[in-house]
């Protein structure tokens, strides 16, 4: 017997079969499969790629919250059908434009994140919230009709249920990648905060690391390099994350600055592609920089309490004094940060917040007669990037008329400590780098006294001095 009149019975059956198929049915299955293939297409590798994928995925902000606000209404306006027919049928409307909405949604956010190289466990929770969101969306829309011809079947109204829920964590994770993981826990009651929100650096909280080093990169780091996001496969939200490094390898070289990753990223000039914080966020200050190198000169150690050569008061810090108006020479400071050399940089848009005098660019011929021509700049001067230039003891005389000098960077200068004593006179002075230089203990032992001056780095100097233990086991610089 021939096996074709088989064949042609079977595919007969199957096409009869088919034609009883709901089409809705049909047609939830090929959207639930497409969205299901999408992390195939798009696999979150951690690596940045077209710029076109950039530009489109950057829509996802934008095209998300419409889906958002239908599902939200979409009950009410099913509710408002038990009483109105017309809403009955702009509810079924609704509900297919959610759906196309979400998948809309999903698409940019595939975009977003394969094209710029997110990923992390909170990408990853957003990722399958969404695509849970759209299958639950197909089965409201193939069981709907049903549930109008019964009028008893509850199961509609379960998915929609179900359909909220699975939205709003979907939008809270969405909402953690922007503001932060801690955006609901920040200000929780400390009792409550210990049980559901613990610290990263719980285990030393009196450590360095604790105190200066983890609120840096908490502030500045965490939001690309966290639980919410691993860029380069990077975490920095805790110590022994830091330590493991990323894909381009371990970010912290203890005893070795010149050879931490993280160190070479956050001081390259804010225009290499490669510097960090990326995407406009706030870059590091020389101040938090200078922490982070004297602690890896140290040792990188999780739980030592202080490193030598860095001398951190614990006072209260207090808003400091306005200084003087300095608008009158607006136009010349314009001129300075359109120009090679030495610049003048308002701290805000408030000038009674004072100038900030920057001199990265020509450090190595930037000396005394230099720093004199800013002499008449002086009252408005608060703070000093004067690290590697070869401004000497002789500028330190100079440096006494900035009377509202806060922060002072001199190290990898050629200042041996003769005139540093002088520079007490200052009493907003309340950071001085002198890392790098040939200062010794006899000069540096007037500022130690200093009780404005709060943050004192001698890393690398003669003056650095040897850890010692007190009685508590506790390292003393």
């Amino acid at each position: 017997m021939s096996a074709a009149p088989t064949v042609a019975r079977t595919a007969g059956d199957a096409l009869r079969r088919a034609r009883l198929f709901p089409r809705v049915w049909i047609g939830v299955a090929c959207v639930c499969i497409s969205v299901l293939l999408l992390p195939l297409f798009f696999p979150l590798d951690g690596k940045p790629h077209a710029d076109w994928l950039q530009f489109l995925g950057r829509f996802h902000p934008l095209v998300v919250h419409v889906p958002i606000g239908l599902i939200v209404v979409l009950p009410l306006v099913e509710f408002a059908g038990t009483r109105r027919q017309s809403f009955r049928e702009a509810a079924g409307f609704l509900l297919q434009i959610s759906l196309l909405a979400c998948v809309v949604s999903i698409f940019f956010g595939f975009l977003l994140a394969y094209g710029s190289g997110e990923m992390g466990t909170t990408v990853t929770r957003h990722m399958r919230g969404g695509i849970l969101l759209v299958i639950e969306l197909s089965l409201c829309l193939a069981v709907r009709s049903s549930w109008l011809r019964a009028g008893r079947s509850r199961l509609y109204v379960t998915l929609l249920t179900v359909v909220l829920v699975t939205l709003g964590w979907t939008a809270h994770q969405g909402g953690s990648l922007t503001h932060g993981g801690d955006y609901l826990t920040r200000y929780m009651p400390s009792p409550l905060k210990r049980i559901l929100a613990p610290s990263a650096v719980s285990s030393h909280p009196n450590s360095f690391f604790a105190r200066h080093i983890y609120p840096v990169l908490d502030t500045k780091c965490v939001a690309c390099h966290g639980t919410n996001k691993e860029q380069g496969g990077l975490r920095l939200d805790s110590y022994e994350s830091l330590m493991v490094g990323g894909k381009d390898g371990i970010v912290i070289a203890p005893r070795n600055p010149e050879h931490s990753l993280l160190l070479q990223k956050v001081t390259l000039p804010p225009t290499d592609p490669h510097f960090m914080p990326a995407e406009g966020r706030t870059p590091l200050t020389p101040e938090e920089i200078a922490r982070i190198r004297a602690w890896v000169v140290e040792g990188a150690p999780p739980a030592a309490t202080s490193v030598p050569g860095v001398f951190i008061a614990e006072d209260q810090e207090q808003a400091p004094p306005p200084v003087g108006d300095y608008s009158a020479f607006m136009a010349e400071i314009r001129q300075m940060q359109q120009s090679p050399g030495a610049k003048l940089v308002p701290v805000s848009a408030d000038p009674s917040d004072g100038l900030i005098l920057r001199t990265a660019d020509i450090a190595g011929r930037f000396d005394d007669a230099q720093l004199r021509k800013f002499q008449r700049f002086a009252p408005f001067i608060v703070e000093a990037e004067l690290a590697r230039t070869t401004v000497t003891d002789a500028g330190v005389e100079t440096l006494v008329q900035f009377k509202n000098l806060r922060a002072l960077h001199l190290e990898g200068t050629a200042v041996s400590g003769q005139t540093l004593g002088k520079l007490s006179t200052l009493s907003q002075l309340t950071y001085l780098n002198l890392s790098g230089t040939k200062v010794t203990s006899d000069a540096v032992a007037p500022l130690k006294l200093d009780a404005n001056l709060r943050h004192l780095y001698l890393f690398n100097t003669p003056a650095e001095p040897a850890p010692t233990a007190d009685t508590s086991g506790r390292s003393i610089p």
